[in-house]
C-alpha cells in the first residue's frame, strides 16, 4: 500500500469536504444510496432465525439486490428471475450458503453461492458481496470490479491481483487491506467499509 497516495487523498478529500462524511453533501449522498435504512433492513431480514424457511430468504435475498443501489440495474432484474425460478436443491444450497457466509463457515458460504449462482452466469463480485456489505458494514467489503482494479493500481496494492472471477482467498485478503487503509484514515472517512470505498474511488477520479 502506498501510505502516502492515501494520506493525500484523505488531505484533498478534506479539503472540499471538511467534515467528511458529516459535510452537507456527503450526508445528502448517504440518504440517496439509503445506506441505513439498507443495512437495517439486510441486518433484520437475515437474523439467524430467519433462515429456517428458505422462500422468505430469496425473495429477501431479491429485495436487497432490486433495492441497493451499488448493484448493476441490469444485474437486478436478471438475479430477480433466477432467484425465482430456483427449485430444489438449489434453492437450499443458495440458501444454506448466506447463512454460512453470515453466521457460519465464510469461506464455505461464499463458495456455496458460487456454485449455485454460476449456473445463471450471474456469479458475479457485486450479488456475491452486496448482502454481506450490508450486513457487516464495518468489517465487510462491496467489490465492484472498475473501483477495484482502479484502487489496487493507484495505492499499489501489490500484494494483490484482481480477477474477475469471484474467489474467496482474492476477497479475505482485499478486505483485510482494505481494513488496514481504514485504519491509516480519519474516522470521518469511513463511517462504513461502503463509504471509505466511495472515498476511495472519488481519490480515483481526481488523481
Amino acid at each position: 500500500m502506498n501510505l502516502k497516495k492515501l494520506k493525500e487523498a484523505e488531505i484533498s478529500f478534506f479539503d472540499r469536504y471538511p467534515e467528511g462524511f458529516n459535510h452537507p453533501e456527503m450526508v445528502a449522498l448517504g440518504k440517496k444510496h439509503k445506506m441505513d435504512k439498507m443495512i437495517t433492513f439486510t441486518q433484520e431480514s437475515f437474523s439467524k432465525g430467519n433462515f429456517k424457511i428458505s422462500d422468505s430468504i430469496i425473495e429477501t435475498m431479491v429485495k436487497v439486490v432490486s433495492r441497493s443501489s451499488m448493484v448493476s440495474v441490469f444485474e437486478k432484474p436478471k438475479f430477480r428471475d433466477f432467484a425465482n425460478a430456483l427449485v430444489f436443491p438449489d434453492k437450499k444450497i443458495l440458501v444454506d450458503g448466506l447463512e454460512e457466509l453470515l453466521h457460519g463457515k465464510e469461506q464455505q458460504g461464499f463458495d456455496l453461492m458460487i456454485d449455485v449462482l454460476k449456473d445463471g452466469k450471474l456469479a458475479k463480485w457485486s450479488l456475491i458481496t452486496i448482502f454481506a456489505t450490508y450486513f457487516r458494514p464495518q468489517v465487510e467489503v462491496f467489490v465492484k470490479p472498475t473501483t477495484v482494479k482502479g484502487i489496487i493500481e493507484h495505492f499499489e496494492l501489490k500484494s494483490i491481483t484482481y480477477k474477475p472471477t469471484p474467489t474467496w482467498a482474492f476477497y479475505e485478503k482485499y478486505r483485510s487491506i482494505i481494513n488496514e487503509m481504514k485504519s491509516k484514515v480519519d474516522k470521518s472517512i469511513a463511517p462504513n467499509n461502503a463509504a471509505f470505498s466511495g472515498f476511495l474511488m472519488m481519490s480515483l477520479e481526481n488523481k
